[in-house]
């Protein structure tokens, strides 16, 4: 009998040092847990966008010139359209264009129907097409004298005019900007944080914006007048200069 209330209570002190132990470890847990999140409180931080900005000349033209013809026959409107481009590259050839700055980019024939004869399908009354070549060139002072050559050789379309920057020398000023745009940044928390009574001690985050060109040059519109006139004067194309800007977006950290 006495053996067994000793058994019984060696088995209640066990389980209460047990439950003792548990709970210390589980206040030493919470405690270390409310002190992890005391000491992230404790970092102040300051967000800011630095922004730079820069105005460079394009490097490249791209341009895109055609030929629109129309006939009772798709053979005979597709020869006569043939002949004119033709004629339209041979011309570019020999005004400089190389070989590997030209490619086709549209191509089509479409049946022309007459509905106030057949309300439902149409008659067909002929032929139209429309062939366009894609001229990209870094000759971008030529691009003027070429839509003139062009028209001149029987261009009735000049569908568009725009200038850019070459990759290899876009990420060259990107490089600059991002400099620059981290420099703003710095100086602008610099200031915050002195009005604070603070002072920057490191970066939690930075993110950087894609550097993005804006230029508006010529567009289908301006170049209207050439539509179905090849005598038509050709208008001064200005290249002007693309502005090129970058944001960056930095979490400073604040202290003492």
């Amino acid at each position: 009998m006495t053996q067994r209330i000793s058994s019984r209570v060696s088995i209640i002190v066990a389980t209460t040092i047990f439950i003792f132990g548990f709970s210390i470890y589980s206040y030493n847990i919470d405690e270390s847990h409310i002190h992890a999140q005391s000491s992230a409180f404790d970092n102040k931080t300051l967000f800011v966008t630095g922004s730079a900005s820069t105005q460079t000349k394009p490097d490249k033209v791209t341009m895109s010139l055609g030929v629109e013809t129309t006939n009772t026959k798709a053979k005979a409107a597709l020869a006569a359209n043939s002949e004119l481009m033709d004629k339209i590259v041979n011309a570019l050839k020999i005004a400089g264009i190389k070989e590997n700055e030209t490619s086709t980019s549209t191509f089509t024939i479409t049946p022309n129907r007459d509905y106030s004869i057949d309300k439902n399908q149409g008659k067909l009354i002929g032929f139209t097409v429309r062939n366009s070549i894609l001229i990209n060139s870094y000759n971008v002072n030529n691009a003027s004298d070429w839509i003139d050559i062009a028209v001149s050789s029987g261009a009735n379309n000049v569908d568009s005019i725009y200038f850019s920057i070459p990759d290899k020398k876009l990420d060259e000023i990107k490089k600059e900007l991002i400099k620059q745009a981290i420099g703003n940044a710095r100086e602008k928390a610099d200031v915050a944080a002195s009005e604070l009574g603070l002072k920057v001690v490191g970066v939690r985050t930075i993110n950087i914006d894609q550097a993005t060109p804006i230029f508006t040059g010529p567009t289908s519109n301006a170049l209207e007048s050439f539509k179905n006139e090849p005598s038509a004067a050709s208008p001064p194309i200005l290249t002007g200069e693309q502005q090129i800007s970058l944001n960056v977006n930095i979490v400073f950290l604040m202290g003492e």
